[in-house]
């Protein structure tokens, strides 16, 4: 399947969860193209990022987890110069899973994993969102 083609459909889910506050619809989109893609099977960054906006969608902190588990993987399986830029946001999101069903200490292994790759972010909007979230689950941890 074309990646522009795929991304673009994962973007149109993002915003439908971000922007227009349409988070069921957002998980029905990003099923479809799961099963598009032929799932942990597929394209590593295709996995990655559309894991990576599907764990954002789901009701239980399980289930959101085991998404961002599959992100973790597929960036796994990516470059090191591509995974670097979503380390961090991929370890910051295990760590707020981890830190909301109490294992604190794996939400702080995630953390320091967030932390040490932040140098690969720019300071865009991205890179400060990251920076932003990082210091919010630093202060529920302490």
């Amino acid at each position: 399947m074309n990646t522009d083609h795929v991304m673009s459909r994962i973007a149109e889910g993002v915003d439908l969860h971000h922007h227009r506050g349409e988070r069921d619809a957002a998980r029905v989109l990003f099923a479809q193209i799961w099963d598009d893609i032929g799932g942990e099977q597929g394209d590593p960054m295709q996995v990655c990022v559309l894991a990576h906006s599907m764990a954002d969608v789901q009701d239980d902190v399980h289930d959101e987890l085991i998404w961002d588990q599959r992100a973790l993987a597929a960036a796994d399986l990516l470059d090191d110069a591509t995974a670097a830029g979503l380390y961090p946001s991929l370890h910051l999101n295990l760590c707020e899973c981890y830190r909301k069903l109490g294992d604190l200490g794996r939400a702080r292994e995630h953390l320091e994993r967030a932390r040490a790759g932040m140098g690969a972010l720019g300071d865009d909007d991205y890179g400060r969102l990251i920076r932003d979230g990082l210091a919010q689950v630093e202060q529920l941890l302490d």
